[in-house]
């Protein structure tokens, strides 16, 4: 097992680790839209500019784990408010084009720093 961490993300904000590499396979965490380089919201309530950020982090961290969106075969998309969905949803569908992982999305009671959308994925290293 080997955990990742990159710079170009936001840092944890708690005790995990951005992801881990285990089995040719990479565990992505939750990430939120948080800047990596000051630690400040992105977005602000715009959940679609949110959602952005959030694929943009989702990058760095399956870049530094030698994987890529391409190679996404699962997300776990968590909203605020089910009314985010479809801004949400053209976001992603922009971020993934013709790739089509998996996915869950849910409305949940709240997220870390009151955000509108947190984004976790899981990935197959790239070969």
């Amino acid at each position: 097992m080997k955990t990742i961490s990159t710079t170009d993300a936001p840092a944890a904000i708690g005790p995990y680790s951005q992801a881990v590499v285990h089995g040719g396979l990479v565990y992505c965490s939750g990430q939120i839209p948080l800047d990596p380089a000051g630690g400040t919201l992105i977005g602000g309530d715009d959940v679609a500019a949110q959602t952005r950020q959030v694929l943009t982090n989702l990058d760095a961290v399956l870049g530094a784990a030698g994987s890529s969106r391409a190679h996404v075969l699962r997300t776990g998309v968590f909203l605020r408010d089910m009314a985010d969905f479809a801004p949400m949803n053209a976001v992603y569908a922009e971020f993934f084009g013709e790739t089509r992982p998996a996915r869950a999305t849910v409305a949940v009671a709240g997220l870390p720093r009151d955000v509108r959308v947190e984004i976790d994925c899981i990935a197959a290293v790239a070969t």
